[in-house]
């Protein structure tokens, strides 16, 4: 229960995209955790076409929410954050999604709504970095937005431009094979200058170039073995892919080395042992500006944002709180 003292000033909002389904649970859940902990009715907004969280969550702080619930898919979760940022006040995440990336990377539920209200309602505050992203267009126009797990440019990204959407509501993220399949016939080296931390700027080419703030994706594939949420870095992978095995190579170190290897004190002695795989690079920095020879598909968590000039992305450090078991 919530002490006497604090009851009367708590009030939880949730953002919630109508169409993910689970709301009559959800309502169910939350009216119930609310009247055990004594809080004001909660506030409930919905997310549209025109806006994906971020004027709704404005709205729900302005009207005293001292918790955000965000009950969507990956583009919900990054859209409230977006607003939540420097706030102080935290997110709490309701598994309706897709891929939960973040919730996967903080190993929070993936399926269970009532145990994620629970945490709403009774958990403790983590504060994790945001990752930054100003994406500037081929005609000049730029625009700046949060990732919390992934931004990336290359092969991942042309791979979300293509997933059938249709395809992804029915198998979820098995969606994205399907999409892979369709974009390597079209894949090519991208040509780039980049500079990292305030580096001299150089040029290179990559298939791939993915700017994480997290490490761990769907399948528990776990891209970025070093990146933590809460470093205050960005982890960056380069996939070069050379010769006709390149791209297996590339699927060795992430799926056994990453996936398997590491996990173990006996793996991690045969990884220090067998030679670098010059397919897969990975940097560390806390400041990014990329330019490419030619537009590209850009992503930000999962979400298609069009093609981009240049990227410049940057961690703002503890700029989000989110809410976790206690």
């Amino acid at each position: 229960m919530t002490d006497p003292a604090t009851a009367s000033i708590e009030r939880a909002a949730v953002i919630y995209n109508p169409v993910k389904g689970h709301l009559k649970k959800l309502k169910s859940a939350i009216r119930a955790a609310e009247e055990a902990a004594g809080w004001k009715k909660t506030i409930w907004l919905e997310t549209s076409e025109e806006d994906a969280g971020q004027a709704v969550t404005r709205e729900a702080l302005k009207r005293g929410a001292t918790v955000v619930l965000a009950a969507g898919g990956d583009g919900t979760v990054r859209a409230v954050a977006e607003a939540l940022r420097s706030t102080n006040v935290p997110i709490a995440l309701i598994p309706v999604g897709t891929g939960n990336l973040l919730a996967r990377n903080l190993g929070l539920t993936l399926t269970n709504i009532d145990e994620a209200v629970q945490t709403a309602f009774t958990g403790i505050d983590r504060r994790i970095d945001l990752g930054m992203a100003e994406i500037t267009r081929v005609n000049g126009d730029s625009e700046q937005h949060v990732f919390l797990v992934m931004a990336g440019v290359g092969l991942d990204a042309k791979m979300i431009a293509l997933t059938n959407p249709r395809l992804k509501k029915a198998v979820g993220w098995l969606a994205y094979v399907d999409a892979i399949g369709r974009s390597l016939p079209e894949l090519k080296p991208i040509k780039l200058k980049f500079s990292r931390d305030g580096s001299p700027e150089r040029s290179s080419s990559a298939h791939t170039v993915i700017i994480g703030n997290c490490g761990l994706l769907p399948g528990n594939l776990l891209l970025m073995p070093d990146a933590k949420p809460d470093d205050g870095l960005l982890d960056i992978a380069v996939l070069r892919p050379q010769g006709p095995f390149g791209w297996l190579k590339v699927w060795n170190k992430l799926a056994w080395e990453n996936g398997v290897l590491r996990k173990s004190a006996l793996g991690r002695q045969i990884i220090d042992l067998s030679r670098d795989v010059k397919d897969v690079t990975y940097l560390t920095g806390r400041d990014l500006r990329l330019t490419v020879d030619e537009p590209e598909d850009f992503q930000l968590d999962g979400d298609e944002f069009g093609e981009a000039k240049s990227v410049h992305a940057w961690v703002d450090p503890g700029a989000l709180d989110v809410r976790v078991p206690g």
